[in-house]
């Protein structure tokens, strides 16, 4: 048996230079295509319809604070048949007028079933036990694309008496499984030609030059080529079985997207605070110190004296009193890692509605290197 001379040295320096290059290269984790892009023209549509539920235990719209809801009631019995004598004055509690919402899927054929959420727009107290009346739901273009009628779900409850109330959850929005049945097709271009066109969750011109590598690699060359950050052009088969089967082969492809901005979101009514991981501080220096002004006022008797024929005065007593903790100037040393900017952040001991401003002043300093979104 023939053995081949390899040197060891040499070995190692191999070794030593893969080791490199795997320590420079960033971590990136594949996903599938079609957690990263979707198919142009497969998409949802709204819809959106009025209607009134009935059948509510006393917890109906008052009406007459809901003039609309006694109109559709008259306007409905007048359809059916029921005619009333001119001047009625309906006092209902067990009607609630309501608006009904709905999502259309891609591909939905007729007499297909989706979910409805049903909402109160009157005063209504609850919706529970309520039954919706048939509802046609119409898209942007005034088309009814399905009707919804069923008993509602509501997943709140509620109780009052004597004046206590106890509520959990809402109780004035419902839901239909399945409460509206689909009339009309939307149509769709995904079957005209053999183009389809990919469009990107996020604008990224490096993520779009990789998923048109990887569907090239794939499926053969000039398969795929991208027309801008977004939007990716792909051949597929011109016959329908055909462009099914390669389009769930497309979506089924792992690409490793590349590294996202660095960012910062900052909400600034609830102080809560997110960061990813591409986030890096510079080191810098932050001062922070708090100002509270407190404020009691107590009443005081002035209690005239004895025959003086003067007047007992009610009058009030303010003390103010300003409390400021001395500021203290915290070092923030360089972090290149998520871990690393937490923990100098925590550093600094200030509340999460201090912090927006701590990190806008970072950010124009030049020591935060991301970009803030403020929401």
């Amino acid at each position: 048996m023939n053995y081949l001379p390899v040197s060891l040295s040499k070995m190692a320096r191999s070794a030593a230079v893969l080791l490199a290059l795997a320590m420079c290269l960033p971590a990136a984790q594949a996903e599938r295509l079609k957690d990263l892009a979707e198919i142009q023209g497969v998409r949802e549509n709204q819809l959106i319809g009025y209607s009134i539920v009935v059948g509510l235990d006393g917890t109906g719209d008052q009406t007459t604070q809901t003039p609309f809801t006694v109109s559709s009631m008259m306007a409905m019995l007048q359809q059916l048949g029921v005619h009333l004598p001119t001047g009625t004055n309906l006092q209902l509690k067990n009607v609630a007028a309501v608006v009904v919402t709905a999502s259309l899927p891609a591909f939905a054929r007729p007499g297909q079933t989706i979910d409805v959420t049903v909402s109160s727009i009157g005063n209504a107290k609850s919706l529970h036990g309520g039954t919706l009346l048939m509802s046609p739901l119409k898209g942007a273009d005034g088309q009814t694309y399905a009707v919804a009628q069923g008993n509602l779900v509501v997943g709140g409850v509620g109780a009052a008496a004597n004046g206590a109330k106890v509520q959990i959850n809402h109780t004035s929005v419902g839901r239909i499984s399945g409460g509206a049945t689909v009339e009309r097709a939307v149509s769709s271009t995904l079957g005209a030609g053999n183009i389809i066109n990919l469009e990107l969750k996020s604008m990224d011109f490096s993520t779009a030059s990789r998923v048109v590598d990887a569907i090239n690699q794939h499926f053969g060359p000039d398969t795929a080529a991208a027309l801008d950050g977004r939007v990716i052009s792909v051949r597929s088969p011109a016959i329908s079985d055909q462009r099914v089967a390669f389009i769930g082969a497309l979506q089924d492809l792992n690409v490793s997207p590349a590294q996202a901005i660095a960012k910062v979101v900052l909400n600034a009514r609830t102080g809560s605070v997110v960061m990813n991981q591409m986030v890096s501080l510079d080191s810098c220096a932050v001062s922070h110190g708090n100002l509270s002004v407190t404020i009691s006022t107590e009443p005081s008797v002035s209690q005239p004296g004895p025959f003086s024929e003067g007047q007992t005065v009610v009058t009030k007593s303010s003390q103010i009193d300003i409390k400021k903790d001395p500021g203290q100037v915290v070092l923030l040393k360089a972090g290149a890692s998520l871990s690393e900017v937490v923990k100098a952040l925590n550093a600094i001991g200030a509340s999460p509605q201090d912090l927006l401003a701590i990190l806008q002043a970072m950010k124009t300093a030049g020591a935060l290197h991301a970009e803030l979104e403020i929401i």
